[in-house]
């Protein structure tokens, strides 16, 4: 399955203490790599872990690969930004959904249930898979 990795799911593949590990792990052997994800995703991941060196070892092996850039979307940012801003995303959330815009074929791998509110091209609901825990 062609992928476009959210924060949680990275932060779970690389922490084996994190309660949603098992299913990423599980759920790695089923993509085609490298997932897509945005610079800010990698932000986040970083910041969760507390060291950027596993993010850009994952760049670095081909396990994820950069395929946005904010500056070349700003007007389809700020308009997503303005159309969700009671739920308050951040700029990795915003990006992602322009990613699923972008890249109709893959699906996103998150822990984010607002995802489950979020929309593409409007009024499409983003193909996502979450863990099981959080779908209860």
């Amino acid at each position: 399955m062609k992928a476009i990795a959210d924060t949680g799911m990275l932060v779970a593949m690389l922490q084996q203490k994190d309660q949603f590990h098992p299913w990423a792990a599980e759920l790695a052997k089923q993509i085609t790599w490298p997932a897509l994800t945005c610079e800010p995703v990698l932000a986040e991941t970083a910041f969760h872990l507390r060291s950027s060196a596993p993010v850009l070892e994952m760049l670095k092996e081909n396990v994820i690969q950069v395929a946005f850039d904010c500056a070349s979307h700003l007007e389809q940012l700020l308009e997503l930004a303005v159309r969700y801003a009671d739920l308050h995303p951040d700029l990795a959330d915003l990006c992602l959904i322009r990613m699923s815009e972008l890249y109709p074929r893959h699906t996103l791998i998150t822990v984010d249930k607002d995802f489950r509110v979020y929309r593409r091209n409007k009024r499409e609901a983003i193909p996502a898979i979450y863990p099981p825990k959080l779908l209860s």
